[in-house]
């Protein structure tokens, strides 16, 4: 078995050129070696893996080198690396600075790259001042640090100070390219922008992943490989799922929230990459901002589909509600619910939900024509002056449906001169009463009577309309009102429909449905003649039973099997 050397150690830059998207340093290093103006003390400082200890190796040897030597040579004996993290003592500092007044034996300079500085403690960072602040001509010190902040002023006023940046997606995402190819590897763009992604700015980093999801995939390296690998969730989950709110699917949404939570993903990284898709979606809207989309090609080309399907306010508003549960995630008791309910308005946000029916319905026209009879005829409006000493005055009201403006006839207030008007306050019972009934007359209509459908109705139709309305009650979940219906029987008499009752609580309740019950049974009979005769007899309730006989019996009138089962269980009344 041969030994294998990481992509991070064999592609390590040899060359300020080859360093990966730290030009601003590297050119400012290069001028000051030319310039003869680079200083004695240099603080690198930034993320991990982007270059700080590569770019202090490169400078080392490049200020030691005189155009001579071989690329090959990397002088070892001018070089010093020391681990700060492990020598952190007194002691470590002051057989530094005993080291530093020898001169070096070949090469111009010695150089101290001392890195994870910060880990230096309170007296060591005391006692490497002056050696620091007044070093000797052919010392330069290099110190190297993750947490610039951890560094006492001191320290950190003797350094010229190089800020490292973390290095773009695109730039990784090119050099990983370049790996592949030298390697030999067929890669997808996308493969590569995931690992890219993945690796935070850290090049270090994206060329472990890079090490490993080869080893999983061998020499082809697709998207599907990398997500599987590093169960990462991919685009195509939040182009699913942005599918599904798009189309208002709130089950379908759940269950493939469900499949990602099975995966082992979390709810807080799921809806942290969705507003994240949002804002993508919205950087595709405008072509001046499409740039700023950090993704493959063919992921982009998704992008500018999908978010032509998406408005302005949509994006607007799931970004919010997204941000909103990434913020309560941690502080939440129950964090499923909380991306359950928030993927539900998401998916709400382009649902306008169903119109709801006015309960006061207006027969359509094309209803009597379809019967072959002349359409409802509605007075129009006719400008009257209000006169106290009328009885009544016409007011305009506008139809619900037809937007027409009909004349409705409302009784006129006396106003006394004499007595003061009551007010009424606008939560009193009184007032919302008085605001409902105002309401109601606004939606009537004056309709030609003599127009409607006056169809003859028998009994055995009336029977099977009276079930079929108390039925649909019975489905709509109204069980107090269907049984009411139930109580007694319709008789018809010429038009009129009568019903008995043994109590006025019946009566009154069936009063207040009375509207809706007669509006079902004249259009379903044809016959708008027909009217309701409600009347209260306390004598059917001595007809009730109340022995165990009698109401056996009763019961066995509704169903004859009851006395099939008393004779089959030997049962006692």
């Amino acid at each position: 078995m041969e030994h294998f050397v990481v992509s991070a150690r064999k592609y390590r830059p040899q060359t300020f050129k080859d360093v990966v998207g730290q030009q601003a340093i590297t050119n400012t290093l290069l001028n000051a070696i030319e310039n003869n103006h680079l200083a004695q003390a240099l603080l690198f400082t930034g993320p991990r893996g982007v270059g700080k200890t590569t770019c202090a190796r490169i400078l080392s040897k490049m200020i030691n080198s005189d155009g001579n030597t071989s690329e090959d040579e990397d002088f070892a004996f001018n070089i010093f690396e020391l681990d700060a993290a492990s020598n952190n003592s007194v002691d470590d500092i002051r057989s530094l600075t005993d080291q530093v007044r020898i001169p070096p034996q070949v090469g111009k300079y010695k150089v101290y790259i001392i890195d994870e500085v910060h880990m230096l403690s309170q007296a060591a960072f005391n006692a490497f001042l002056k050696t620091l602040e007044e070093p000797p001509k052919h010392c330069i010190f290099i110190l190297a640090t993750t947490e610039k902040h951890k560094i006492i002023p001191t320290i950190l006023s003797r350094c010229q100070i190089f800020d490292f940046k973390r290095i773009t997606v695109s730039d990784a995402k090119e050099y990983l390219k370049y790996i592949a190819k030298e390697q030999g590897i067929e890669a997808e763009d996308d493969a590569l922008h995931i690992i890219a992604q993945k690796a935070d700015g850290a090049m270090r980093d994206a060329l472990s992943i890079f090490d490993r999801v080869v080893s999983f995939s061998g020499k082809h390296l697709t998207r599907q490989a990398v997500t599987e690998n590093l169960n990462v969730l991919d685009y195509e989950t939040y182009f699913t799922s942005t599918d599904f709110i798009l189309e208002n699917k709130i089950p379908e949404l759940l269950v493939q929230f469900n499949t990602i939570l099975s995966k082992g993903f979390d709810g807080h990284h799921y809806i942290a990459g969705l507003a994240s898709h949002f804002r993508d979606l919205m950087v595709c809207k405008n072509p001046v901002t499409i740039p700023l989309l950090e993704v493959g090609e063919d992921t982009s080309l998704k992008y500018q589909e999908q978010s032509q399907k998406t408005s302005h306010e949509f994006l607007m508003e799931g970004i919010r509600l997204a941000n909103d549960c990434d913020l309560k995630y941690k502080t939440s008791k129950n964090q499923r619910l909380l991306v359950e309910l928030t993927l539900m308005q998401l998916a709400s946000i382009t649902f306008d939900g169903e119109k709801k029916n006015s309960k006061h319905f207006i027969i359509p026209p094309s209803y009597f024509r379809a019967k072959g009879i002349t359409p409802i005829s509605v007075s129009k409006p006719k400008p009257t002056e209000v006169k106290h000493s009328e009885s009544q005055k016409t007011i305009p009201a506008v139809s619900a449906k037809k937007k027409e403006t009909v004349a409705t006839p409302t009784p006129t207030p006396k106003i006394s001169l004499d007595q003061p008007s009551k007010r009424t306050s606008g939560f009193s019972l009184k007032s919302i009463r008085e605001k409902k009934e105002h309401q109601l007359r606004q939606m009537d209509v004056v309709i030609d009577e003599d127009n409607l459908p006056k169809e003859p109705v028998t009994q055995e139709a009336l029977s099977v309309a009276w079930k079929e309305y108390t039925d649909q009650l019975d489905k709509k979940g109204e069980k107090i009102m269907a049984s009411i219906l139930q109580m007694d029987h319709p008789k018809l008499e010429g038009t009129t429909i009568h019903l008995t009752y043994s109590n006025t609580t019946n009566k009154i309740e069936l009063e207040r449905a009375e509207s809706p019950l007669m509006s079902f049974i004249k259009k379903k009979l044809l016959n708008y003649d027909l009217k309701l005769d409600i009347t209260v007899n306390e004598e059917i309730a001595k007809k009730f039973a109340y022995t165990p006989q009698e109401k056996y019996e009763k019961l066995k009138e509704k169903n004859p099997n009851i006395e099939i089962l008393r004779q089959t269980f030997g049962l006692d009344i």
